[in-house]
């Protein structure tokens, strides 16, 4: 069964192009996973300091495996300097 999630990252002021940076290598990362069916990054127009991702993982398998992988960890440590709370992460259920 496929996973749906939308993840909403916020970096703090004046640090969305670092953020930025860091968000655009961990999306070259994960869609080289194989459970990886699509990874998205937006960002949000009216607030350059938030970025969105729409992500479809094969399975929770697929999901828990990447949140152990490398990048993911990179990522952590890497932004903590840049990050404006926590990463919020909504698990979808796709209806149409």
């Amino acid at each position: 069964m496929s996973i749906y999630l939308t993840a909403i990252v916020k970096s703090k002021e004046g640090a969305s192009d670092a953020m930025k940076t860091l968000l655009q290598q961990l999306v070259v990362e994960s869609r080289k996973e194989n459970a990886c069916l699509q990874y998205d990054l937006h960002q949000d127009q009216e607030n350059p300091n938030v970025f969105i991702f729409h992500e479809i993982w094969e399975s929770r398998k697929g999901w828990d495996l990447h949140n152990s992988q490398p990048h993911i960890a990179d990522f952590i440590a890497g932004s903590a300097d840049f990050i404006d709370g926590t990463v919020q992460i909504y698990h979808t259920e796709k209806i149409s």
